[in-house]
């Protein structure tokens, strides 16, 4: 009985704390971002990405890393792809020390990458989705708009021949072992 009693009171807990949370959202723009149509890009992800001028260090970093290929394969990947900007608030050191490592950059670009069509503006409880690094990412749409983890994405994402591309304010780093 009293396992019970915990249960509820967990899940009540849970219930006003998702409330709270739906509270702050202001359901109006929810609604316009997440009926926003997608962008067509005739062409893969990574294609995409070169077209877009402020991706160009993700295209630097995903070139060294020699994620080029896999990136461009068949399939439905999802792209989470931090700005020129994103990578300017990662301090140098840190940002250097990814860089010159391959299997470390690595892991931190495929974390930014779900193997499936993931969209950060559908729901306003958090889900999971799992990376193509083996870590989960939390997306969801809060009050700041789409967002993966900690950080927001754009709510106009783009649809490639091969997966999708959603714009983010930073880079997301993966718990490393």
């Amino acid at each position: 009985m009293k396992r019970h009693v915990r249960q509820f009171a967990l899940l009540a807990g849970l219930t006003l704390a998702a409330a709270g949370a739906q509270a702050s959202v202001n359901y109006a723009n929810y609604l316009k971002c997440r009926h926003t149509q997608l962008a067509t890009f005739d062409g893969t992800l990574v294609e995409a990405a070169i077209a877009t001028p402020e991706l160009s260090t993700l295209v630097s970093l995903v070139k060294a890393a020699g994620l080029v290929d896999a990136l461009s394969a068949p399939g439905q990947l999802t792209v989470f792809a931090p700005t020129n900007s994103a990578f300017g608030k990662v301090p140098a050191p840190l940002l250097g020390l990814i860089g010159g490592d391959t299997a470390l950059l690595t892991q931190v670009l495929t974390y930014h990458v779900t193997p499936k069509t993931t969209d950060p503006r559908r729901s306003l409880i958090a889900t999971q989705a799992t990376t193509l690094q083996g870590q989960t990412v939390y997306v969801g749409y809060d009050k700041d708009g789409p967002s993966v983890n900690q950080s927001t994405a754009a709510c106009k994402g783009v649809k490639t021949s091969n997966g999708t591309v959603w714009l983010i304010d930073s880079v997301l780093l993966p718990q490393f072992k």
